[in-house]
């Protein structure tokens, strides 16, 4: 498909980058945005479909022969382009994705009752608000092996643009699975699937991180991580089958949950990485 160019804002063809927010993009067939040239990158690699490429004139000569042909680009002055977000920017490359239909757990952790021939971590996300933190979760559950990540009804939106830009693309790889309902959810993990629940707390109590054992056959341990402020909400903690700590000094009371994720995450998931 050619180069199109953009001389209005105005223009129809552009106003899911203009003005709609992302529960709008999101309402209207699954849309989200994805910015700069990286994330843009890694959406065009990945099996997510791109439903156009939105790019300033002085970056279609370099880019736009990279985008398959079935894909619009439209293209414009940087100033233009700048209205668009509302500040300066330098990357000069967007486009909008369509998400996938939400993964099933069979084809995340095989069929119910039989074992996985190896060791299977789901990150599990009650109620993440903050679209940075749940940005930061994708990127690292990803980089640390998780099977998945299972998103609760309370949470925000995985695919919101703060989140799909501090993934950093990673969300296009990393299976999510979106909860209406999350607790049935977890229930049918423990009895079907035989996942054992760990659930991450701040309780001097609990078992500290480096006494925690993954589990044994069926090879299944999901990871509850608790909302920044609050914590895991007791209708939780009483689903899930142990409660582990970090133990923390100097009068520290918690991490950042994105950087508690990375400790818990290495500390379970360091024996399925050859070279830890």
């Amino acid at each position: 498909m050619p180069v199109i160019p953009i001389d209005t804002l105005d223009d129809p063809r552009v106003a899911h980058y203009r003005s709609l927010k992302d529960r709008e993009l999101a309402a209207e067939g699954g849309r989200f945005i994805a910015e700069g040239e990286h994330l843009v990158r890694r959406l065009l690699a990945s099996d997510f479909p791109c439903e156009s490429v939105l790019m300033a004139n002085r970056r279609a000569a370099e880019l736009a022969p990279q985008v398959r042909g079935d894909i619009p680009v439209y293209t414009l002055p940087d100033e233009l382009l700048e209205g668009v977000i509302g500040f300066a920017f330098h990357s000069g490359v967007m486009a909008v994705g369509l998400r996938k239909p939400n993964p099933s757990l069979e084809s995340i952790l095989g069929p119910p009752g039989i074992p996985s021939p190896k060791p299977i971590t789901l990150v599990i996300c009650p109620e993440i608000i903050n679209a940075d933190n749940l940005g930061s979760l994708i990127r690292i559950s990803s980089a640390f092996g998780a099977a998945a990540m299972l998103v609760g009804e309370r949470s925000c939106d995985p695919f919101w643009r703060r989140s799909v830009r501090v993934s950093m693309g990673t969300i296009f790889s990393l299976p999510i699975l979106l909860c209406d309902d999350l607790l049935p959810v977890l229930r049918d993990l423990r009895t079907r699937w035989g996942v054992e629940m760990v659930a991450t707390v701040t309780d001097a109590g609990a078992q500290p991180l480096e006494r925690a054992q993954r589990p044994g056959p069926p090879n299944r341990l999901g990871l509850l991580l608790g909302s920044e402020s609050q914590g895991l909400h007791g209708r939780w903690l009483t689903e899930c089958d142990r409660h582990v700590t970090i133990p923390m000094h100097l009068g520290t009371d918690s991490l950042n949950v994105a950087v508690a994720a990375a400790v818990f995450l290495y500390h379970f998931t360091r024996t399925q990485n050859p070279s830890a």
